[in-house]
């Protein structure tokens, strides 16, 4: 009886041990495909020409986006994780920096549906920031992202990048 409860013991700790690790390889999972956009890409959003460049910095823990649409000054994405989540950090040219975890769907592993978490710099989310992010890899060579703008409580501008990777 002593020997069913030590074994019956150690299965629920092994469960626990075992499940936030399963977690933490799906979202390692996602960041490492996010990982394989590094290198220069190029497109069209609302008749603008976008250029994109993505590094691997920090040791591989950070994707970092650098996206310039027409004249406007660059705009910076952090891609990383926040343990067992995916997450943007998007350095806006509004000034402001919201935080988007990535919402997964195991039925489309090339799209990375990212949802407003919080954000700074922003003293309400009635002033105008990005809401969301939608980056789908199409193939090795074509990306698409949705970002949807909100203002005052209505999603009041998305705008549609088409990407092409560089040679």
């Amino acid at each position: 009886m002593k020997a069913m409860r030590s074994v019956s013991f150690l299965l629920v700790v092994l469960g626990l041990t075992v499940t936030p690790a399963i977690a933490q390889s799906k979202a390692q999972a996602s960041f490492d495909k996010l990982k394989t956009l590094a290198g220069n890409w190029e497109g069209t959003a609302g008749g603008l020409v976008s250029k994109v460049s993505y590094r691997v910095i920090s040791n591989g823990s950070v994707l970092e986006e650098s996206m310039q649409n027409g004249t406007e000054d660059p705009m910076v994405t952090i891609y990383h994780l926040d343990g067992d989540r995916l997450m943007v950090t998007h350095y806006c040219g509004a000034g402001n920096q919201p935080r988007m975890v990535a919402a997964p769907d195991p039925g489309k592993p090339n799209v990375f549906a990212f949802k407003f978490l919080d954000a700074t710099n922003l003293s309400s989310t009635q002033e105008g920031h990005m809401r969301d992010l939608v980056l789908t890899i199409v193939d090795k060579d074509h990306i698409t992202q949705q970002w949807t703008w909100r203002d005052k409580n209505k999603e009041a501008k998305m705008e549609l990048f088409k990407l092409a990777r560089t040679k």
